[in-house]
């Protein structure tokens, strides 16, 4: 993740062109400025984690079988189209023609089966590694392909459409983290480290004439302030997912559009299940009757969140409310420390990723962990630190984050995953999900996981976050909802 920078204006362009504060970028109608508040890490979504991988990659440099939409729903993409056995456990897709990759070799089957054998190897470390690894691939012809999943899953097509999923050509796969090869409409033209990252339109695109952002410019601004400055200045255009405090001042702004729109994401405390004493149930249940909810999403999101008690979203299939299983109680916080034989003050250290969300609730966490005898030492990090050190060497108690994927639930089901959750009940539970079909059956068992994982405080679940898109007026084709953390170029265009 960059550090924070200094914002450039475009102040004195705008006054030698006689043009008001913001109407250059947006004048530019074959190019755009995009802001992100995370710097990917790499250019291949399918070697790690970040979603800010995704957020460059995904439907601009690479593409997958399908496509996700903004409300949820999958389209075709590099599939044309699907059939779905009775038991849902075959998928056969038949494949789009006269398609490239940005090296010239041509995209068919052999290609899929590459990449998802690859996505499944022993080498890799895609996070999905364990999807792929229960699917069969067979090469019917060169355009059709059979996926035979050993598990029941109706949110297949879903997941297909996911950054990890992209299909790569297998030439140039290794290369892939800094030199990205796919079918998609554009290329990488530049990659400024701490900077930006510059994509630009593909002459061999199969359509390259329903491309109107030509020039695509994303810079890594993680500072609110900044952010906000950026805007106002016109140095960007586009900021998905902007930090909710700065957003008012652009609500009546007529030279912005505001859009407030719903997600997947959990945001959460997230427990180093492994270490002592947060291995012990307790100790985990008094750090969450600790938090009180509301005051975390007045502070860290400035209003903008739903309080949810799991890892699991309203709306989404099989939501149950568990909230009421961990409710804000400091007494009780209190009590089960003691019984827990902990002697306090007991110290923790709280990892904060540099997103505003995270800095600004690792303040309030710290406040109300101290009422009832635990001092939260803050511990800032950069992006790059909390992928190494937090999530890859689990080398933490305590961290604040928000998980971004919708249909992660199974990550609990993960000997090896970073909460160091360790839970036979739950893999069970799990497993009967992942192989029930019939759907009402299926949301009773989600229901019956998320209270499990409540109970067990395997995290400190705090809101669902609801994210602001702020973007010059004209610009068309934005996602007011994110499902899944994307921004289709190709859709863009300026009215």
């Amino acid at each position: 993740m960059p550090n924070r920078r200094t914002v450039l204006t475009s102040t004195a362009l705008g006054a030698l062109a006689g043009t008001p504060l913001g109407a250059l970028a947006q004048g530019r109608k074959g190019t755009l400025v995009l802001g992100m508040t995370l710097e990917p890490p790499g250019l291949d979504p399918t070697a790690a984690a970040a979603s800010s991988i995704g957020e460059v990659t995904l439907y601009n440099l690479y593409e997958t079988l399908t496509k996700i939409n903004s409300d949820g729903s999958v389209a075709p993409l590099l599939a044309e189209r699907w059939e779905v056995s009775p038991d849902l456990k075959t998928y056969t897709f038949h494949l789009r023609r006269g398609v490239r990759f940005h090296n010239g070799e041509p995209f068919n089957a052999q290609s899929v089966k590459f990449s998802f054998e690859r996505a499944a190897g022993e080498k890799s470390t895609n996070k999905d590694k364990r999807t792929f690894q229960n699917l069969s691939v067979q090469v019917v012809d060169e355009y059709t392909v059979v996926l035979l999943n050993q598990e029941v899953d109706p949110d297949f097509p879903f997941l297909l459409g996911q950054a990890t999923a992209v299909i790569v050509e297998p030439r140039s796969a290794e290369g892939n983290v800094t030199k990205p090869v796919g079918t998609g409409p554009y290329r990488l033209a530049a990659f400024a480290r701490g900077s930006s990252l510059t994509l630009e339109a593909w002459d061999g695109f199969r359509n390259p004439g329903a491309i109107p952002i030509r020039k695509a410019t994303f810079r890594f601004i993680s500072d609110p302030a900044a952010q906000a400055a950026a805007l106002l200045a016109g140095d960007v255009d586009l900021f998905a997912r902007f930090a909710p405090r700065g957003a008012a001042q652009f609500q009546h702004n007529p030279r912005y559009q505001v859009l407030v729109g719903g997600s997947r994401a959990k945001t959460m405390v997230a427990i180093n299940n492994a270490k002592k004493p947060l291995d012990d149930v307790r100790v985990r249940r008094a750090i969450y009757a600790a938090i009180d909810r509301k005051a975390m999403i007045e502070g860290a999101a400035d209003g903008y969140g739903v309080p949810i008690g799991s890892h699991y979203v309203p709306g989404a299939l099989g939501y149950v409310d568990t909230t009421g299983l961990n409710p804000y109680d400091p007494d009780k916080a209190r009590k089960l420390l003691a019984e827990a034989g902990v002697r306090t003050p007991l110290e923790l250290v709280v990892t904060l990723p540099p997103t505003p969300y995270a800095r600004q609730g690792g303040e309030i966490l710290a406040a109300q962990l101290a009422k009832v005898g635990v001092t939260a030492r803050l511990q800032n990090v950069e992006w790059a630190q909390w992928l190494s050190g937090t999530y890859g060497n689990k080398n933490y108690d305590l961290s604040i984050i928000s998980h971004v994927e919708p249909f992660d639930l199974g990550n609990y089901a993960k000997p090896d995953y970073y909460w160091g959750y360790k839970s036979a009940k739950f893999d069970a539970l799990y497993d009967r999900i992942k192989n029930t079909g019939d759907m009402r059956e299926r949301a009773r068992l989600l229901g019956d996981a998320q209270r499990l994982l409540a109970e067990d405080a395997a995290s400190a679940w705090l809101y669902q976050p609801q994210w602001i898109t702020v973007a010059g007026k004209n610009l068309r084709g934005l996602w007011k909802d994110m499902p899944i953390f994307v921004n289709d170029l190709s859709a863009m265009s300026w009215a």
